[in-house]
């Protein structure tokens, strides 16, 4: 049977850590629902759907979909780029994309590439270059925490291995 804090019957955090990852207030503000359903609140959680725009994400993914066909015509897999890719190059394209976008605000027109395009290609760019940043940190997850180490802890560790 799994418990709270569980999966799989398996503790997700020691009972140290459970109790330095939420304040006091937080173990017992809860809320209860017209039905009777219990809940702790979500002050203090990530709001992904307040931070993130449908119809942009949309667009951003149309353009994703435009760009999966490679030049010698076959289709790379949407997840393709996670493989990962240098730094160096994520940077690179963001400056051209960039630069098209500000021409393009600037008012002058790029023959094929949409303010959005350009858009798209400097998210796509700073998410990608972002991405490789994160996964050094979640490659360093401490055994059974399921939380990544800080930049602090992560530049402490590079600094030990040098």
């Amino acid at each position: 049977m799994t418990g709270p804090g569980e999966f799989a019957g398996m503790p997700l955090y020691s009972k140290e850590e459970k109790t330095t990852m939420y304040s006091e207030k937080e173990k017992v503000a809860m809320r209860e629902f017209d039905t009777g359903a219990t809940r702790d609140t979500d002050e203090g959680k990530f709001d992904y759907e307040g931070f993130l725009s449908p119809p942009s994400l949309r667009r951003y993914a149309e353009y994703m979909h435009e760009h999966r066909t490679q030049a010698d015509g076959k289709l790379r897999d949407s997840d393709n780029w996670q493989k990962g890719i240098p730094l160096v190059p994520y940077c690179k394209s963001m400056w051209r994309h960039l630069i098209d976008f500000w021409t393009i605000h600037r008012g002058i027109e790029i023959a094929g590439i949409t303010k959005q395009d350009a858009l798209c290609g400097i998210i796509f760019n700073a998410f990608g270059y972002l991405h490789e940043l994160e996964k050094k940190r979640w490659d360093n997850i401490p055994d059974g925490t399921g939380i990544p180490i800080t930049d602090k802890q992560y530049a402490a560790l590079t600094k030990r291995h040098q």
